[in-house]
């Protein structure tokens, strides 16, 4: 017997019906948006590609709530369109017809792979005619409402959690001008209680050890090991790998990125080795100020191409130091700043793969 198909693998109690296959066109009403700079200012948002671009005084669609999707350039960033509102002409609308739910139908629109329908050779671009062909499956109304809702929730917790993360990052760059003395000044205008004196401005290169990351010997290189092998790449931390015995900068240390996003430094507590265009530094200063104390710094780098730091430029950056006690409460605030935004970050990351696994095993 041939395995039905058109039965999601996860569903809600009370249905049991096969899915019906069902043309794009019949499910929705693809509208064209327009240009709106004949238009005034007002209260109600004009959408574009990217989301929200500003407001004006009329809508293209006054009460119907709609899924925009990208008609030229970004065209795989559907999104939910709340009425009312003015789409720009590189943004179709489409309002779900009758016996649709506009949060199933929007769920419908994140599994498509919107990139395969690109008809041109240049700029991304979709039809009305190549959305309407899209061949999708759809269960009854009642079941669409349930599967609507139920990541419509999870969207908004996603977004919940999208915000606190954003409000951490914001928090943390207030206080990253408020706790280091701005431009001339040798004192912040922020302060743990205790300290008084003056921050005293001393070349890197005089207050530090600096290192060269250097070739590695991949034959060593292992996926799950006691010791990271750090690259220039700030994903995941910039690991590429382990050694299970071998290192050569013992921690605590600072590594400070040498080509490309240069000048961003990293505390790292742990044993580890740099690879070629990755610098370390060893220091008696408190990694965790220094990392910021870094970051905090306007990095200016003298290149024709691809930019880069080398170690005699980083040890010429002057920099601004407070006591030992004062760089350690300095840096410890900011590690746990760093620390919670890694645990929402984390967060934000599970809730999008849950969604993305749902996404395929709830619907068909």
């Amino acid at each position: 017997m041939d395995k039905i198909t058109n039965i999601p693998e996860i569903r809600f109690d009370g249905f049991t019906d096969a899915w019906e296959q069902r043309r794009l066109g019949e499910v929705v009403d693809i509208r064209s948006g327009r240009d709106y700079k004949h238009l005034n200012k007002g209260n109600i948002p004009v959408y574009g590609t990217g989301g929200y671009m500003l407001s004006v005084d009329e809508a293209l669609s006054y009460e119907d709530d709609a899924i925009g999707v990208g008609r030229k350039g970004t065209i795989d960033k559907p999104y939910l369109l709340k009425a009312p509102f003015w789409t720009v002409d590189t943004l179709f609308f489409s309002i779900p017809k009758t016996d649709y739910d506009l949060y199933f139908v929007n769920d419908i629109f994140q599994r498509i792979n919107w990139k395969q329908l690109d008809e041109s050779t240049g700029v991304p671009s979709l039809s009305k005619t190549a959305i309407n062909a899209v061949k999708v499956q759809v269960p009854t109304f009642e079941e669409q409402i349930k599967i609507g809702n139920f990541f419509k929730h999870l969207d908004h917790l996603i977004t919940l959690h999208q915000r606190k993360l954003e409000l951490l990052y914001e928090t943390k760059q207030t206080f990253l001008s408020q706790m280091f003395p701005k431009g001339e000044e040798s004192v912040p205008e922020i302060r743990f209680e205790g300290y008084a004196d003056a921050w005293e401005q001393r070349r890197l290169g005089d207050t530090v050890v600096i290192f060269a990351g250097g070739d590695i010997d991949k034959s060593k290189l292992k996926k799950v090991g006691k010791y990271p092998v750090l690259a220039n790449a700030l994903t995941n931390d910039g690991i590429v790998g382990y050694y299970d015995s071998d290192f050569r900068i013992e921690a605590p240390a600072v590594t400070v990125t040498g080509r490309g996003d240069v000048g961003y430094a990293k505390a790292r507590k742990v044993n580890f080795t740099p690879v070629v265009r990755l610098l370390a530094i060893k220091s008696d200063n408190d990694v965790d100020f220094l990392e910021n104390a870094i970051n905090n710094h306007k990095v200016l780098v003298e290149s024709t191409g691809v930019p880069q730091l080398t170690s005699p430029q980083l040890a010429n950056y002057k920099i601004l130091f407070p006591t030992i006690g004062e760089q350690t409460q300095i840096g410890t605030f900011f590690a746990a700043i760093d620390h919670l935004t890694t645990l929402h970050q984390r967060k934000l990351n599970t809730l999008k793969e849950i969604k993305k696994t749902l996404l395929k095993k709830m619907f068909v």
